[in-house]
C-alpha cells in the first residue's frame, strides 16, 4: 500500500516498489520560491533516509513542469531570515543537490529559466512532446541562475550551453533529445510510466553500489553548485536594477519583442 507525504506544495508517494514519486503541486506552471526548494530538498533527504527508496520519479501537476520564479511575485518569496542569518533560494538548491538518491525527471510541458535548472538537477530527464527547455534569461536582460552555470554544459557541452544561453530561445523535445536535454522521448500518455520503468530499473540494482557510483560520478557538483549560484546570484542583484532587466520583463508579460538599451 502506498504511503503518503506531504511538503508543503511537494507530495511524496512511497510503497513497496523501491521507486518514489515526488510531485510538484503548484499548477498549472509551477513557479518557484525558496518555501518551494526548501520543500523539495526536505522531500529528497527524507528519502535518502528511507531504506525502502532506491530511485526517485520527480514530477509536476500541471502544464509545465517549472516555469522557473514568479518574476512578478515579491523578493522575500526567494530570501528569508532564518536565525538570524539571510537564507537564499539557493542556498535550498544546493540542498537538493547534495541529495543521494537517483532521480529520474518526468517532463511534460515547458522547462523554463530556473524550471531548467530543476529539471537538469535530476540524473535523467524523459520528456514528452509538448516538452519545451530553455534557459531565456538573457531574453529578460538577466543571468542565468539555479546552477545552470554547471548543469547545463554539463548535459550539452560547453559551446551549445553558450548557444542556449545567450539566445534563450526555446528548444522541443526531438531537438531536446539530439543534444542531450533529456535522455527518453515518449508520448504524453506514457510519461510518467516509462520514467517509473527507468526508475525501476536502477531501483533493480545494488543499492549501495548504485549511490557509490552516482558519488563518484557527480564528484564535488554540489560544492561546484554552490560556488556558481553565488556568483549567479551576485550578477543576478546586480542586473536586476537594470534598465534592460525591467524592459525584459515587462516585454513578456506583453508578449513583445524587448528593446534593449544596454542600460
Amino acid at each position: 500500500m502506498n504511503e503518503q507525504r506531504v511538503f508543503g506544495d511537494v507530495h511524496v508517494a512511497t510503497g513497496d516498489a523501491l521507486v518514489a514519486c515526488v510531485e510538484i503541486r503548484r499548477p498549472p506552471h509551477n513557479y518557484f520560491d525558496l518555501a518551494l526548494i526548501d520543500d523539495l530538498a526536505a522531500a529528497f533527504e527524507a528519502l535518502d533516509e528511507d531504506p525502502r527508496c532506491r530511485a526517485i520519479v520527480l514530477c509536476a501537476e500541471g502544464k509545465s513542469f517549472c516555469a522557473g520564479a514568479s518574476l512578478g511575485g515579491p523578493a522575500p518569496s526567494l530570501e528569508a531570515t532564518v536565525g538570524g542569518g539571510e537564507r537564499h533560494l539557493y542556498d535550498a538548491a544546493v540542498r537538493l543537490f547534495r541529495t543521494q538518491t537517483p532521480v529520474v525527471a518526468a517532463v511534460q510541458g515547458p522547462a523554463i529559466g530556473g524550471g531548467l535548472g530543476v529539471a537538469l538537477m535530476p540524473d535523467f530527464r524523459v520528456a514528452a512532446p509538448e516538452a519545451r527547455f530553455s534557459a531565456n534569461f538573457a531574453r529578460l536582460g538577466f543571468h542565468q541562475g539555479f546552477g545552470l552555470t554547471v548543469t547545463l554544459p554539463a548535459a550539452v557541452g560547453q559551446q551549445r550551453a553558450l548557444e542556449l544561453l545567450y539566445t534563450g530561445r526555446r528548444v522541443k523535445a526531438d531537438e531536446a533529445l539530439a543534444i542531450g536535454l533529456c535522455d527518453r522521448l515518449v508520448p504524453a500518455a506514457e510519461l510518467r510510466q516509462a520514467a517509473t520503468a527507468l526508475a525501476h530499473e536502477i531501483a533493480l540494482s545494488a543499492p549501495l553500489a548504485v549511490r557509490s557510483i552516482r558519488a563518484t560520478m557527480r564528484g564535488d557538483l554540489a560544492e561546484r553548485i554552490r560556488v556558481a549560484t553565488a556568483r549567479e546570484k551576485e550578477e543576478q542583484d546586480r542586473l536586476q536594477s537594470t534598465h534592460d532587466f525591467r524592459e525584459g520583463v515587462r516585454a513578456m508579460a506583453e508578449r513583445r519583442t524587448p528593446r534593449f538599451s544596454g542600460t
